[in-house]
């Protein structure tokens, strides 16, 4: 069997290099993806017949180009944009192939200026080669829906002026920050869909996972990227047994840890011991050590909840998010008992009124307590309130599946 990509893989991945390219020279995200999506049409038509050119990327811009100049020509409200792209068209000034502008492109659609839904959505079809409809599926949304949403954010593009080109250094920060977001959170609802009938979504996770190793490449030397990188190649590596036969829910400490990822353990392992080692600690790389620590334990009993509870005290510390509170307050169960971490869950009733985590820690809690009537309660409670049909499901099982009356009290601290 031969190991060449097949004609669809190789578009796939062309594609964020060519509309970058293209927007690079147009300066209109909107038009350059027309005109890709012309380029891309074209060679699927053409290379099954004629061969894959020798230089595939630089076939598709100079078609692109081709069809950016024709497109701009047609639009008399652009001519000043023709002018550009002509001018930039010399017969002097070949078209340039040779700069990948992919990460480029993932800073524009991560701009802080777009909510992070539509960023999502537009780094998923400008990066990623995801179709509109292939991401309305991915997200649970109608396709319309996902248009529209598309549609608004490249206009907000382009409203916006902002030029296509890396940030400056004194722009790095806050446009990063809002690149590895956005990929945290399209990992984040492939790994754990907030909706709908499937525990994961792994299209989603690995693509996140892919773009997230574009910007390792190019940044090597930032300790965050490498933590987001470690994180999600720690957290993807349990996958494979997360679900049963059935495609039910099976939680961390069930699971058969013969079947997690050895190969993406290490190599994230590596990852965060190497960011750790630079000094300069943020928020992904103590997930990805957190993380860390649960993958190295060979059974759930030898997990050291000691360092993970401390290493939750330093996220919290540095976010002061109520889901680090609620993780931190399931550690210190672990290591202080059960009645600890429902004293720390108290604070939370405000910040996280109505989430359904926040029952579900407490139904957990009070079930090891013995307060099976209780624990029950929040159980279903949880599963009122979640989402996820994997994950209502699961809690209606747990909550099944006690005794009907409750031994060692009825839990006063609910």
């Amino acid at each position: 069997m031969s190991d060449q990509p097949s004609i669809e893989d190789l578009l796939r991945a062309l594609a964020p290099q060519v509309l970058g390219a293209l927007v690079r020279r147009s300066g209109d995200f909107a038009d350059a993806e027309d005109a890709t999506q012309e380029a891309l049409l074209a060679a699927a038509t053409q290379w099954p017949f004629e061969g894959v050119p020798g230089n595939p990327r630089g076939w598709l811009i100079q078609v692109g180009a081709r069809r950016l100049a024709d497109l701009v020509r047609t639009q008399d409200a652009r001519r000043r944009r023709e002018q550009l792209v002509i001018a930039r068209e010399s017969r002097h000034a070949p078209v340039s192939t040779g700069q990948d502008d992919s990460l480029t492109l993932l800073f524009l659609c991560c701009h802080p200026a777009l909510t992070p839904g539509s960023a999502i959505a537009l780094t998923l079809r400008a990066v990623g080669g995801l179709s509109t409809a292939e991401i309305a599926r991915a997200l649970l949304v109608p396709e319309s829906t996902m248009a529209q949403r598309i549609s608004r954010a490249k206009q907000r593009i382009r409203t916006s002026g902002v030029p296509f080109r890396m940030p400056t250094v004194e722009e790095v920060p806050d446009r990063l920050r809002s690149v590895l977001h956005v990929l945290y959170l399209i990992f984040n609802e492939g790994y754990a869909s907030s909706s709908g009938p499937d525990v994961a979504r792994a299209e989603l996770s690995t693509e996140a996972i892919r773009l997230t190793r574009l910007a390792a490449g190019a940044l090597p030397n930032d300790p965050e990227v490498a933590g987001l990188l470690a994180l999600m190649l720690l957290t993807d590596a349990r996958r494979p047994a997360r679900t049963g036969p059935s495609g039910e829910l099976i939680p961390l400490a069930e699971q058969d840890r013969g079947q997690w990822d050895q190969g993406q353990i290490q190599e994230g392992v590596g990852l965060i011991t190497d960011a750790l080692s630079k000094g300069r600690v943020g928020e992904y790389q103590i997930q990805a050590a957190v993380a860390a620590v649960h993958d190295e334990a060979a059974h759930p009993a030898d997990t050291d909840w000691r360092q993970i509870m401390e290493l939750y005290g330093l996220l919290e510390r540095m976010t002061r998010s109520p889901i680090v509170t609620l993780n931190r307050a399931v550690a210190a169960a672990m290591v202080d008992g059960p009645a600890a971490g429902l004293a720390m869950l108290k604070d939370l009733d405000e910040p996280l009124h109505g989430h359904h985590r926040l029952d579900a820690v407490r139904g957990h809690l009070h079930e090891v307590l013995g307060h099976y009537a209780v624990a029950a309660a929040h159980y279903r409670a949880a599963a009122r309130r979640t989402t996820s049909i994997a994950e209502r499901n699961y809690l209606t099982t747990q909550a099944a599946r006690l005794p009907l009356s409750p031994i060692n009290g009825d839990g006063a601290d609910q």
